[in-house]
């Protein structure tokens, strides 16, 4: 069960996770960046900084050319979330209408050009929407992290195999949602 108020509190991570993971720009590392988005106590630290210090050890015009080798010519390396598990499948277009409906139902309204999987607009979603006592909000946001949680596994394996920087990116989104699962409590006898 997610834990939505946990998940409310990482907002402004998942607005670092959207920019990082968008097309690389000048801006997006700007060394007030990291900063302002996560602090050193955040279970997603120490991967986001491995990640940050080595990006740092190229240029901008080489991790432009680092992103676009890696997410758009590795099949395995998508970051469009739902499309490893089903690629063009019928399932696959059930469950972009079903994010897709999600967003609208929270107030965005998703670019028309835009597949509703695509990795930084979900993690962008998480961190524009107000869902606090919303009665759909855990139902929803179950099936969201859902399918971000299986295609971003997908994707840092893929990521690990190119050794790639944004393995440590992905890492460190992986232990947000960790830390946002509620973990049940067995009722004693």
């Amino acid at each position: 069960m997610i834990d939505l108020n946990r998940l409310y509190e990482e907002k402004n991570v998942f607005g670092f996770f959207a920019n990082q993971l968008a097309y690389p720009e000048k801006r997006t590392f700007h060394p007030s960046v990291l900063e302002e988005s996560i602090g050193s106590s955040d279970p997603c630290y120490p991967h986001v900084k491995t990640y940050w210090d080595l990006m740092y050890t190229y240029s901008l015009e080489e991790i432009q050319e680092l992103y676009t080798q890696t997410f758009d010519f590795q099949k395995d390396a998508t970051l469009f979330m739902t499309y490893v598990k089903y690629e063009d499948s019928k399932e696959r277009g059930q469950m972009l209408a079903r994010l897709k409906v999600l967003y609208e139902m929270f107030g965005l309204l998703m670019p028309d050009n835009e597949l509703s999987d695509y990795l930084p607009l979900m993690c962008e979603f998480i961190y524009a929407a107000e869902w606090r006592g919303d009665p759909r909000a855990q139902q929803s946001f179950a099936m969201l992290i859902a399918v971000l949680e299986d295609g971003s596994y997908h994707l840092m394996k893929a990521l690990e195999k190119y050794d790639s920087p944004y393995f440590h990116l992905i890492k460190g989104m992986r232990e947000v949602f960790k830390s946002c699962i509620q973990q049940e409590v067995p009722a004693h006898d």
